[in-house]
């Protein structure tokens, strides 16, 4: 496969830009990148023309929930959104065939804005391992294990043995990761957290929690062990690089050293947050530090989209404003950590998140031609303040056309969009009642 015409931003270390590039795919690996020169030396099996569009990494969407995207624009300005609504809602309705629909259209939603990494909290991941199969998208899915019930154990951390057999049985796949996901510090006590850990260990797999997000959860790990919930994970010997930590809201500077110290990967969710009014975490100093962070929508019913587009542009602006100060997060560095920073958080950054030789050919092309693209002086910010997921033209993953002329290619659209449509009038009822 030879794509041509394209302005590539590598990502690379160098942050190289090459205008007029291309790139040889090979099956699923990168295998040349370069100038339009590259033409004279490979044969033209199956050529993509870029019409002068922006090629990047394929982007990774950090942290989110994607089957709840069933949910989405229920409860939207309501107090307590979580434990008035959400729980109760997915005690009531979530089952597989949800999940399994859910998944298929928050699949094609994120394929079509130029996701192709994932990492999913849910029930039933095994579902959720399985749409993403099918449809091609990379993941990293961790099944949720909380201190009460869930709808898909009957029993308090059923999770746990849930998620050990969900791992055994994908543990080798070589596009779905299996995680262990405890939902957070404030739904698991300390011998859980450690049982989730030691699967976690045992199979060499991910760990992945909320950290850190609600004021309440900041106010009880201070009243009962006079410790922020970083400084309490931490004590109890659950933190380590293969860990994922959402939100991460309310952290210290002493957090920050940690969490640098354990090499823990973050997925920064700015829309979500800012929408749930928890807060803004310190993202410009975690970049500053080096830290593994990337960018995640968290659940569609949280931030309403599972496009890592708007993150971009949410991070600029508001981080721009809260601390004051417009020189903040340059474009380049946003675009960053939606690609690379986010395969270092989920420890694929050997894999995936830049344009270079041996990577695996996860590609995006946004078009240019659009009327919101022009003028194009820096690709970095069109993409940042101007793109929006309609000028994603052509998405790749493991070296297979899954976008073309942006439309699925792998799937019909309007199937997924009937059988989601189909639990809406069961849903709607029951939101009601709440």
């Amino acid at each position: 496969m030879i794509i041509k015409n394209v302005n590539i931003l590598t990502m690379d270390r160098e942050k190289r830009v090459i205008k007029n590039g291309v790139v040889i795919i090979e099956k699923d690996i990168i295998v040349d990148v370069g100038d339009n020169k590259l033409l004279d030396k490979y044969e033209d099996d199956y050529i993509i023309d870029g019409q002068d569009g922006i090629l990047i990494p394929g982007m990774v969407n950090a942290h989110t929930h994607v089957p709840m995207v069933v949910f989405r624009s229920l409860a939207d300005d309501v107090p307590d959104r979580l434990k008035r609504y959400l729980f109760p809602l997915e005690k009531m309705l979530v089952n597989r065939e949800l999940v399994s629909i859910g998944s298929k259209y928050g699949i094609s939603e994120m394929l079509l804005s130029g996701v192709t990494t994932f990492a999913d909290m849910y029930y039933f991941e095994d579902e959720v391992a399985q749409a993403a199969k099918e449809m091609g998208i990379r993941a990293v899915v961790g099944e949720t294990v909380l201190n009460f019930p869930a709808p898909d154990s009957s029993i308090p951390y059923g999770g746990l043995e849930y998620g050990e057999d969900f791992i055994s049985k994908w543990k080798d796949d070589d596009m779905i990761i299996p995680a262990i996901a405890p939902h957070a510090p404030y739904t698991n006590d300390d011998a859980h957290l450690k049982m989730a850990f030691d699967i976690a260990e045992k199979y060499d797999v991910p760990i992945m929690m909320h950290v850190a997000e609600m004021d309440y959860e900041w106010a009880q790990y201070k009243e009962d062990y006079n410790m922020t919930p970083v400084g309490y994970l931490d004590s109890i010997g659950v933190l380590n690089n293969r860990f994922l930590a959402a939100h991460l809201v309310h952290v210290t500077d002493d957090d920050l050293h940690i969490i640098k110290d354990r090499k823990i990967g973050i997925s920064h969710n700015v829309g979500a947050n800012s929408k749930g009014a928890k807060g803004v975490a310190p993202a410009v100093d975690m970049y500053n530090m080096g830290l593994k962070i990337g960018l995640g929508t968290d659940g569609p019913m949280s931030g309403n989209t599972l496009d890592i587009i708007t993150q971009m542009g949410l991070v600029g602006k508001v981080h721009k404003l809260f601390n004051r100060d417009r020189s903040l997060f340059p474009a380049k560095e946003i675009v960053e950590m939606a690609t690379t920073g986010g395969a270092r958080a989920l420890n694929l950054d050997h894999k995936i998140g830049s344009i270079e030789v041996g990577k695996k050919a996860d590609i995006v092309i946004f078009e240019t031609k659009s009327i919101n693209m022009q003028p194009v002086y820096d690709y970095y910010s069109v993409l940042v303040y101007s793109a929006n997921a309609g000028n994603v033209d052509t998405v790749i993953v493991d070296g297979e056309v899954l976008v073309d002329k942006k439309m699925l290619k792998k799937c019909n659209i309007n199937n997924i969009y009937k059988e989601m449509k189909g639990l809406h009038n069961n849903i709607k009822k029951v939101a009601e009642r709440l």
